[in-house]
């Protein structure tokens, strides 16, 4: 793999994602493969795998159009991010308000730096840190009441400000398989899509409004499946659920076992089983 010449450790997620994997990276990271030349992401989310390698050329996406907006924000304007989230109050009644742009139309009235400022805030200051939307696309998860939140991470976005400029990295808001769209053989996909429900109660997958249902998973699929004729690559995680094992039954899967914090039922947090799945031999 081509990486940058050292990983800065301060580059890291600054933002807590439902589905992020802090908490799997040490068994992701034993399964990826050397001397890829492209690392895609298609479904980048919190970008907790993308921060941990660090490569010098990537491919990433997400089909949130906000979460996208905040990685170039940060690429591009981080002082005159950091100076907009400067403004922000932990207070109950001013997160209504900021969270209730988005239903008074005065979103659209903001600049993209504002727009991202107020995801991080949100994000920081919401319960649980969980990104949701409901079906008119509406941020609609409650005030937080947390203490002391760090609103304004300087010096993880300042790092990972510094990585985005440092290497080739495409943000792409796109579907998933169209961010793939000319990929060469000498390239490594990572996928994370939005899991397959293991139970009713885990199925939040709002985090774009429109959801991910089984047969975007079918396709997802084929798209391996397409990879894998090309010589192509990949690693995908998803639940345990056995529609997703019978589904990859041809692959090489590995149960790995997962913390998760953010679960919409507060007793359902813990470890739960998780798979990944790849179409290569590690040595």
């Amino acid at each position: 793999m081509v990486k940058s010449p050292k990983k800065n450790r301060l580059v890291q997620p600054f933002l807590k994602w439902a589905g992020g994997k802090r908490q799997l990276i040490s068994e992701i990271e034993k399964y990826i493969p050397k001397g890829f030349k492209t690392y895609y992401e298609p479904f980048l989310g919190g970008g907790a795998v993308l921060f941990h390698l660090q490569p010098k050329k990537a491919i990433v996406n997400d089909y949130n159009s906000e979460l996208i907006n905040v990685y170039n924000v940060i690429k591009n304007n981080i002082d005159d991010l950091i100076n907009d989230l400067k403004k922000h109050k932990n207070e109950e009644e001013y997160y209504y308000k900021v969270r209730e742009m988005d239903r008074t139309g005065e979103i659209e009235q903001l600049s993209d730096i504002e727009k991202a400022s107020r995801i991080i805030f949100l994000n920081k200051t919401c319960y649980n840190g969980l990104f949701r939307v409901n079906s008119r696309g509406e941020f609609n998860t409650p005030f937080g009441r947390y203490k002391n939140p760090n609103i304004i991470n300087e010096i993880t976005l300042r790092a990972v400000s510094k990585y985005l400029n440092e290497n080739d990295i495409t943000f792409l808001n796109v579907d998933f398989e169209e961010a793939l769209k000319g990929i060469r053989k000498d390239s490594f996909v990572y996928f994370d899509p939005p899991y397959y429900p293991v139970s009713d109660s885990s199925n939040f997958t709002g985090y774009t409004f429109d959801g991910f249902s089984e047969d975007d998973q079918i396709r997802l699929k084929k798209v391996c499946d397409k990879l894998t004729d090309k010589g192509v690559k990949f690693l995908l995680s998803n639940s345990s659920a056995k529609f997703i094992t019978d589904l990859y039954a041809d692959y090489k899967i590995v149960r790995v076992r997962a913390s998760r914090s953010i679960n919409s039922v507060a007793d359902k947090r813990g470890e739960i089983d998780e798979i990944l799945v790849m179409n290569y031999e590690i040595d």
